[in-house]
């Protein structure tokens, strides 16, 4: 079978391929024309969808709610009603989860989230900071009521701002290593602090700092993949299977010692490659050009969880 680029694929081509074959249902699909009431008033044209298609499906068999964001539209920017569309998704999710399966309908086994964004609209600033917050709260009381959010990030604008927090607070994160994943991408960090702290046209410092290959060395990312759809269905059947990662004060806590640990061996690094070799990953030189069989197999070894990655 030909591979069909994860990168390439518009959102509803990802869903589409991703999903059971004609599974998926869309709720506000765009024949319901539930757009931005912002953007027409700023001269700015809107999407049908807002940017976003969410609804329920199946993936091996297994019912699930997702979402995916339209990269093309905005750069995945979010807005009001993009970030209602998610925090509804959510919601109903664990409406279904603590109903289970009553008058709420079949209840999914997990939420699927894939993730394509730059991160809140300027256009509409404030409203979209509101959502992104709502959409926080929405995941982590999801995760809270035992039900999993994978979420998924191979797309061509990365996953940045408010949507990068939103998945770093996911039960687990699927990566391309052609995906980006960060706080601030190179352009916001480039025009902040100048093109000395950050050249966004340096590729492969680019790479080295927010793609694939680094979140998985670190520990952010759960499951490196090829930039294929198949290899994101099965990666995302493998991380739904393993259920729900606790979300207690022990927990947390345990995460927490890893940031700070890592940001410690981070200090004075200044390149990621100095930074792998602190963490313990051998060949650190090579790993751009490494297969990714070969780099998962380098991955420190206090990093490694039950995805068996």
């Amino acid at each position: 079978m030909s591979r069909l680029s994860y990168a390439e694929c518009s959102a509803r081509e990802r869903l589409a391929a991703l999903l059971d074959a004609g599974s998926f249902h869309e709720w506000l699909p765009p024949a319901q024309r539930v757009a931005s009431p912002h953007l027409a008033a700023l001269g700015v044209p809107s999407a049908f969808d807002d940017g976003v298609a969410i609804g329920r499906a199946r993936l091996g068999g297994r019912p699930v709610f997702v979402a995916a964001q339209e990269g093309a539209f905005m750069g995945g920017g979010v807005g009001e009603v993009h970030g209602a569309k998610l925090v509804g998704l959510l919601r109903r999710a664990q409406a279904a989860q603590t109903a289970q399966g009553s008058s709420q309908g079949e209840c999914p086994e997990a939420v699927l989230l894939l993730l394509e964004s730059g991160g809140v609209r300027l256009h509409e600033a404030n409203a979209g900071l509101i959502a992104v917050s709502e959409v926080m709260r929405a995941l982590l009381d999801l995760r809270a009521a035992g039900l999993p959010v994978v979420v998924l990030i191979g797309g061509g604008a990365g996953c940045f701002g408010g949507m990068g927090i939103v998945a770093s607070c996911a039960d687990r994160v699927v990566m391309s290593d052609v995906g980006r994943h960060a706080m601030s991408g190179p352009e916001v960090i480039e025009a902040s602090h100048g093109v000395e702290e950050f050249d966004s046209r340096d590729r492969a410092r680019v790479w080295r700092t927010t793609g694939g290959r680094h979140r998985y060395l670190c520990g952010d990312c759960d499951l490196l993949v090829e930039d294929d759809v198949a290899a994101f269905r099965a990666a995302a059947l493998l991380a739904i299977g393993q259920g729900p990662r606790p979300l207690t004060l022990a927990a947390l806590q345990a995460q927490q010692a890893v940031l700070e640990a890592r940001s410690r061996l981070a200090q004075g690094a200044d390149d990621a490659t100095a930074l792998w070799r602190r963490l313990g990953v051998t060949e650190a030189e090579a790993v751009p050009d490494l297969a990714l069989e070969r780099l998962r197999a380098l991955r420190p070894l206090h990093l490694a969880d039950d995805t068996g990655a």
